[in-house]
């Protein structure tokens, strides 16, 4: 299947490890131009040689997205080097945190603030776009009560909320938006990796809760996120995809 995705052009924040990667590898795979970051100079260095190696354009930059200025103003001049953006896809989470204050703070300036700053920074490009679309990446943990309350937890669920009244109100401007929710994913060095080293009796509880057995691998995410990017789905928009491998219980209607 032909997803109409050569000759797009993306931006992806968070975009040099983990699902942020897989997302970018894929995207690449499939023709389309990036623009990516992370806050290491190092991984965004490596990032763009592998991408670019793969025949498309790449720029990659070091962002902080919980710094207004200079992350908008990457986003802009990100469009302008790519010659516009059809994709904006804001990958980038604070993580887990703790129910502290600053735990909220981060949650709420990166996961929350991060996705609308960079989606307000993307809009006179996507604005022109003949097939212009968001996908925002959330998490089961915003859909259904997962370990104890936590500001990840309801930040993500926020932008569940926020990704399907957007899509409402952007529509006539011919501008699609849609999450993504990842269930458990195992990567390499990632947070269940970490777990399963570490913490076994969560990492094997919340296996065992899984039907198909397994964990999800960053590869799928990216499959799903890449689908709803692209012209393939041109009539969907105001989705939320749960790819868990049938980890959340609850029907969605």
């Amino acid at each position: 299947m032909d997803l109409g995705l050569s000759g797009k052009k993306a931006v992806i924040t968070g975009s040099t490890r983990g699902i942020g990667r897989a997302i970018a590898n894929l995207l690449a795979d499939e023709g389309v131009s990036l623009a990516i970051c992370s806050r290491n100079q190092e991984e965004v260095d490596s990032a763009v040689t592998e991408l670019s190696a793969k025949g498309v354009k790449v720029t990659g930059s070091v962002v902080d997205v919980a710094d207004k200025a200079s992350y908008q103003a990457w986003i802009t001049s990100a469009g302008e080097e790519l010659g516009g953006i059809d994709i904006f896809i804001p990958n980038v989470s604070a993580g887990g945190g703790d129910m502290s204050e600053q735990g909220w703070e981060n949650n709420f300036n990166v996961d929350l603030l991060g996705t609308t700053r960079g989606i307000e920074a993307a809009m006179p490009f996507l604005e022109k776009s003949a097939a212009a679309s968001i996908v925002i990446i959330s998490s089961t943990a915003g859909v259904e009560t997962f370990m104890g309350p936590a500001p990840y937890n309801a930040i993500k669920g926020a932008l569940i909320v926020h990704s399907k009244q957007l899509s409402q109100a952007l529509a006539p401007a011919g501008i699609r938006v849609n999450c993504v929710s990842p269930g458990p994913v195992f990567i390499e060095g990632g947070a269940w990796d970490f777990i399963k080293n570490n913490m076994a009796e969560l990492y094997d509880s919340t296996l065992a809760q899984i039907p198909q057995g397994r964990m999800g691998s960053a590869e799928e995410i990216a499959n799903s996120v890449a689908f709803l990017a692209s012209p393939a789905a041109s009539l969907i928009t105001g989705v939320n995809l749960v790819a868990d491998g049938g980890f959340t219980k609850r029907v969605q209607l």
